[in-house]
């Protein structure tokens, strides 16, 4: 594909301003809160645009779109669908108990509900996802999409996405990444419309769309479905979509940065309301790019790269280049935020300068960012790998090792007040091995059942070992006195009306 001058404009024009003015917005950052949790600072707008910005990137642009345009079809629909549910679950029941903590970070809240050690697994396990899965599948995916669409060298669009993110995050931390996010984010919904416009010329218009692939636009699949079978949805689907909005660092990172409680509700509900249109600009491509190219797609990974490839004209390609990139960056940029945070907060202040000041906690955290970067730059050229399914499948299939047990610790916790200590540290511990063993003798059962399965275990163990040492008092979690814990009850009519829309599509294509 040929750029013009006008394309290479926009597209530099666009990634000069936002990088320009997320490090101005940023340039005083002085503390450790300023440069982790954006000073408490964040409004609701801000909150839900980043929340978006920071979850959607190549990683569904790439995988997801391609998952639509294979076998799954409409189906995978349900990752946006049911994630906009767990939104509203995680506004009314995890912010509240996050935000009056105080945390910086959430395995910081496992030690206050159990103890150091649990503390400490997770944020072990978490570090090791970020590098080894998450930051470099990111990195890959959008590397992979640069490739295809623009034809330039693989590792050159690796190294480019890197040090972007790593610029103006390592600068200015989460205020950067917040302000980045409100641009990029914004290019990114605009660019799938006009992904979306275009396909459906292309394929003769939304009745021809709809005609042509009924088989493709179904949210229910058989329980045999080697990738989403119902029973998934029932109970499966809801461990990942749980653990990756309320428990992962780099999604609630921006919620525990808000101003009040009711910015971080309103700014969730907000991100929830978002989701129910993401389906449309992302798997709905995807199915398009399976009618026009089905003979000659050998990867449904490269289905949303060829749309944008074959269909957008001269003009409007440095813009997509620039949502796209922009996508990538976001996402790249949250995480390696999220995870120098943990790096800094739950082991270099604890274990190497337990008395650090507040310029060497920044420190830390800009040179754990450039580390993770390049660690994630290494690894992503691999990700090529057949064996490995697909990028979405791979992310997916690796956060299983690690979801089950931190989602059974938190919720056994909030629920059994007289959990014990043991429990939260065995919930840790016993995931990845029952995991690990499940996907060896069982890999041809759904990965999301192997989760189910992995917490339904988990669940049982933590429950046996309460009844046998349960807590002879609960413990006394910490609460802030000088934080504004005040809800509004608008925010749970809109929170209403986000499920009863999901539950309205599911009725529309059932």
């Amino acid at each position: 594909m040929e750029m013009g001058f006008l394309d290479i404009a926009v597209f530099f024009l666009f990634v000069s301003f936002v990088v320009g003015i997320s490090m101005y917005k940023s340039r005083k950052e002085e503390t450790g809160e300023d440069f982790f949790l954006a000073s408490r600072s964040l409004i609701w707008p801000m909150i839900g645009i980043s929340l978006i910005a920071a979850n959607i990137s190549t990683e569904q642009f790439v995988g997801m779109s391609g998952q639509g345009a294979g076998n799954v079809g409409l189906a995978i629909a349900s990752y946006e669908w049911m994630a906009a549910i767990t939104l509203v679950f995680v506004a009314f029941y995890f912010l509240p108990k996050f935000l009056e903590s105080g945390i910086y970070t959430i395995p910081e809240f496992l030690e206050y509900r159990y103890n150091s050690t649990a503390r400490s697994l997770m944020a072990f396990y978490t570090m090791l996802i970020y590098v080894g899965v998450t930051i470099a599948a990111v990195i890959y995916s959008g590397g992979i999409t640069i490739q295809t669409i623009f034809n330039v060298n693989m590792e050159t669009a690796i190294w480019g996405i890197a040090i972007v993110a790593a610029l103006y995050t390592a600068w200015g931390g989460l205020k950067a990444v917040a302000w980045a996010d409100l641009f990029q984010g914004s290019a990114l919904m605009i660019g799938g419309v006009i992904v979306l416009i275009f396909g459906l010329i292309a394929v003769g218009g939304i009745d021809s769309f709809f005609a042509q692939n009924k088989d493709k636009m179904h949210m229910i699949l058989p329980a045999d479905h080697p990738v989403l079978p119902w029973t998934a949805l029932v109970i499966g689907l809801w461990i990942p979509n749980i653990y990756y909005w309320g428990l992962n660092q780099y999604i609630t990172q921006r919620t525990l940065a808000a101003q009040n409680l009711k910015q971080g509700q309103m700014g969730v509900i907000f991100a929830a309301g978002l989701k129910l249109f993401i389906p449309f600009i992302i798997v709905f491509p995807g199915i398009i790019a399976s009618q026009l190219y089905s003979g000659t797609m050998s990867n449904t990974d490269a289905a949303y790269p060829l749309l944008i490839k074959n269909l957008i004209p001269v003009g409007l390609r440095g813009f997509m280049l620039a949502a796209i990139a922009g996508a990538v960056i976001s996402t790249l940029a949250s995480m390696l935020n999220s995870a120098s945070t943990i790096f800094t907060m739950d082991f270099y202040k604890r274990y190497i300068k337990k008395d650090a000041s507040h310029k060497q906690l920044i420190i830390s955290g800009r040179l754990a960012t450039i580390v993770f970067v390049v660690l994630g730059a290494l690894v992503a050229p691999y990700l090529g790998d057949p064996r490995f399914m697909g990028i979405f499948t791979y992310i997916q299939e690796f956060q299983g090792y690690i979801s089950p047990g931190i989602l059974a610790a938190f919720i056994f916790g909030f629920a059994v007040k007289k959990a014990p200590p043991m429990a939260g540290v065995a919930a840790l511990v016993l995931c990845v091995p029952i995991y690990g063993l499940l996907q060896y003798f069982y890999g041809e059962i759904a990965f999301l059942n192997r989760m189910a399965i992995t917490f339904g275990i988990i669940l049982v163990v933590m429950t046996a070992l309460t009844i046998y040492r349960p807590l002879k008092e609960p413990i006394k979690m910490p609460k802030r006195t000088d934080f504004d814990m005040t809800t509004d009850p608008k925010v749970k009519w809109f929170g209403a009306f986000v499920v009863i829309s999901v539950l309205v599509l599911y009725g529309i294509f059932w």
